[in-house]
């Protein structure tokens, strides 16, 4: 029904770019949030950033100044510019959407999300 193909992922040294990009398909009547979660070995999926459909982001403490979030709305996709990566950084990392399937879910307000399968970053100090 919907497919999330995450791009981008890889091995970086530390100081190094990577830029993380996610396409979203199929049944979708609009996209409300895009984001980008990670989870590193041993540790609890958590938020990277979000961005909202009007461009309203947030970011986690730990990557502030470091990484930015941008969508581009016409293509359903959303991106993740990395900079400055640390070891720290390394981890699975996973496209999520909250979206609507049709517009009879748009008028009920009945959004879903829906989560990628993730993309692999490896940050060698």
């Amino acid at each position: 029904q919907v497919q999330l193909v995450e791009s981008g992922g890889g091995r970086v040294q530390a100081g190094g770019s990577l830029r993380l990009s996610c396409a979203a398909s199929g049944r979708i009547f609009s996209i409300n949030d895009m984001g980008w979660y990670r989870q590193a070995p041993g540790k609890q999926r958590e938020l990277v950033a979000s961005i909202t459909n009007i461009g309203r982001t947030k970011y986690a403490d730990s990557v502030k100044g470091r990484f930015t979030i941008s969508r581009d709305n016409a293509k359903n996709t959303v991106y993740l510019q990395m900079n400055s990566l640390k070891p720290e950084d390394t981890a699975d990392y996973y496209c999520n959407i909250n979206y609507y399937s049709d517009y009879a879910q748009f008028r009920q307000g009945y959004a879903m999300d829906y989560w990628g399968k993730g993309t692999l970053v490896t940050v060698s100090s």
